[in-house]
């Protein structure tokens, strides 16, 4: 069908930069309304309408907003469509229900557009990112391999003494040996949230999660690390 030849043509030229910047967790990012700017002049085009539905799906005893979007030829008619699910959070601090709804629109509505152009999160192999990318990367290897050729030469005695200053810190910063968060990690997150006004779906976006409830304890840990310098909500 045509309507498949335009998608491949609109898949293969948009381009939908991260232009947005989270200074929370220090990264550029690309939302719904990103993504929708960026295919217009394709719709225009390519004689193509989009639209976008939201549905409220229950799954258990949980209720997820399901988005499809749906790329119409307007020549004949045929279409083609992809969905994604999101999860309502039980609670989300500093949102009412009609932001965690809407926040959990945003989040469903921006993979489903992902999924129809293609849009992942590579860089072109001969741009500057692409190498700054790759050199952190490989640098980021290159400490993890030290460390743990480090951890290898400990000396019993040197292991006691890094056990014991593991101890004396405060256990909430420590991943969990199952890497479960504790109910006190958590706890001290949502106090953390509250304190400094950071939404949820900040944490969600950063470690690329539904709910915080599905972050691992390394998550927690980190995102606890961040909030250390993060001030109080004004």
């Amino acid at each position: 069908m045509a309507v498949y030849k335009k998608l491949t043509k609109i898949q293969t030229e948009i381009k939908a930069p991260k232009n947005l910047y989270n200074s929370f967790g220090k990264y550029h990012y690309r939302n719904a309304e990103s993504i929708c700017e960026a295919v217009k002049p394709f719709l225009a085009k390519e004689d193509c309408s989009l639209v976008i539905a939201d549905d409220v799906v229950q799954i258990g005893d949980r209720f997820y907003i399901k988005a499809t979007v749906t790329l119409t030829d307007n020549k004949d008619g045929d279409s083609v469509s992809v969905s994604a699910l999101a999860r309502e959070s039980v609670d989300k601090k500093g949102m009412d229900s009609s932001q965690v709804t809407g926040a959990t629109s945003s989040y469903a509505r921006k993979y489903a557009l992902n999924g129809l152009f293609l849009l992942d999160d590579t860089k072109d192999a001969d741009s500057d990112e692409y190498k700054v990318q790759s050199d952190n990367a490989n640098e980021k290897q290159k400490k993890q391999s030290e460390k743990s050729a480090k951890v290898q030469k400990e000396t019993p005695e040197e292991a006691k003494l890094n056990e014991e200053m593991r101890n004396s810190v405060d256990s909430v910063y420590l991943p969990t040996k199952d890497n479960k968060p504790s109910k006190e990690q958590m706890d001290k997150l949502h106090s953390e949230m509250e304190r400094t006004g950071v939404a949820e779906s900040v944490l969600t976006q950063m470690y690329q999660v539904k709910s915080i409830e599905q972050m691992d304890s390394a998550m927690v840990v980190s995102a606890l690390n961040k909030f250390k310098v993060t001030g109080d909500k004004q």
